[in-house]
This record gives structure tokens, C-alpha cells and sequence, in this order.
């Protein structure tokens, strides 16, 4: 099986059976889902969900974010992964967006990432999801997947897997590939037990598990 062949038919069954493929986390506004991106590093789209409203209901926009101290933050975010660090991070990144940017979300991806704690991954999240750029965010999951079906070979990084990714999907199916991939390896090709005997993919997969033969 080519690599196009292989792309073809993954995209076209995830377009058949996933026509809708949105991000899992709750938002309403640009500022919100910056936020919530940036809590969901190496935390669960669940546990940030249950985080953001009180944070939300306490800092409803930057501006009342950035004239909080990280201290004050802390305690809003205690149960999320590395919370000291976000607080630090959502601190930094609120006044940054009041100073430089008027507590406007810029809508270009190079210019979020000027904000503290906003690397490559969340600034294609933003940019995709609520601004509509035609960019792909690789997360660990992204990786995983597009690794095991073969949509990736040797990447080594999340940069590189990105720029396979984009040289061979559709731009314009871009910012929805990035859910499909997320939500298959968040529910079917899973880090620990894929489920390769009912992913509706597998006839496309470079490395699909063979189940054990029963009796």
C-alpha cells in the first residue's frame, strides 16, 4: 500500500463516519479556550472541564487575569497536572495579552506563541478551533496514531510529524484531522490497549495488534 493510498482511505472513512470532530473542551470565547488549552498540557480535556468554570466564574476575562498574582491562580488549578507551573504560565500569558495585545486572542499563530506557556501545539489549537487557520496541532495523541496507522514515518518530533501530516491532508481538512486523529487515539487506538478488532480504520494501518486466537 502507497503512502497516498493510505492516507486516502483514512481520510475518507473518518469523512464518512466523523463528518463533525471538535475539541472536547469547554469554551466561550478565544480567551477561555487559550486558557483551557494550556491547562490541558499533560492533563485530561475531563479534568479541565471540571477545573475552568470556577476559574472562569473568578477570571472571566484577561484583564481580570492579569491583575491576579500566580499565587492567587494557584488554588483554582491545584488538581490539574503541573500546577504551579500553569499558574506561573497563566499569570505571565494574561498580562502579556492586556500589555501587547489589547486582551485581544491574536488570531495569527506566530503571534500566540509570543505568549508565555503557548508553544507550537496550542497555538495551532487556537488558531484552528476558533479562528479557522488551516494549521495541525500535534499532541501526544496526534503522535501516537498518525505513528501507528504509518501517516508518519520516522518523525522523531512533534514538528516533524506536523509537516508530514500537512504535506499530504487537504489544508482545508486540516483543523478537522487534528479532532479525528485526537478523538481515535483518545477512544480507539489507545496508548495501552488499541482497540484494532472494532477501529474502522485498521484495513489502512502499517501496524494493526492480531488478536490472540481463542481457545
Amino acid at each position: 500500500m502507497t503512502t497516498e493510498e493510505r492516507y486516502r482511505g483514512i481520510i475518507g472513512w473518518f469523512s464518512e463516519n466523523m463528518p463533525v470532530a471538535e475539541t472536547e473542551l469547554h469554551y466561550g470565547s478565544a480567551y477561555e479556550l487559550l486558557v483551557a488549552t494550556i491547562l490541558s498540557a499533560q492533563c485530561t480535556d475531563k479534568r479541565v472541564n471540571m477545573t475552568t468554570p470556577a476559574l472562569f466564574e473568578r477570571f472571566p476575562t484577561p484583564q481580570v487575569m492579569a491583575e491576579a498574582s500566580a499565587e492567587e491562580i494557584f488554588p483554582y488549578i491545584k488538581s490539574i497536572s503541573y500546577p504551579n507551573n500553569k499558574a506561573k504560565n497563566l499569570a505571565a500569558m494574561a498580562r502579556k495579552l492586556v500589555d501587547d495585545f489589547g486582551g485581544v486572542v491574536p488570531d495569527s499563530v506566530e503571534e500566540l506563541q509570543k505568549l508565555p506557556g503557548v508553544g507550537r501545539k496550542t497555538a495551532n489549537v487556537v488558531g484552528s478551533v476558533v479562528f479557522h487557520r488551516e494549521v495541525m496541532a500535534v499532541d501526544t495523541h496526534v503522535f501516537r496514531v498518525s505513528r501507528r496507522l504509518g501517516l508518519t514515518r520516522n518523525a522523531k518530533t512533534p514538528l516533524q510529524a506536523e509537516q508530514q501530516l500537512t504535506a499530504h491532508i487537504p489544508s482545508s481538512l486540516l483543523p478537522k484531522a487534528h479532532h479525528w486523529l485526537i478523538l481515535h487515539g483518545r477512544y480507539v487506538c489507545t496508548a495501552r490497549r488499541p482497540q484494532c478488532d472494532t477501529c474502522g480504520v485498521r484495513k489502512w494501518c502499517r501496524n494493526p495488534v492480531v488478536p490472540a486466537e481463542k481457545g
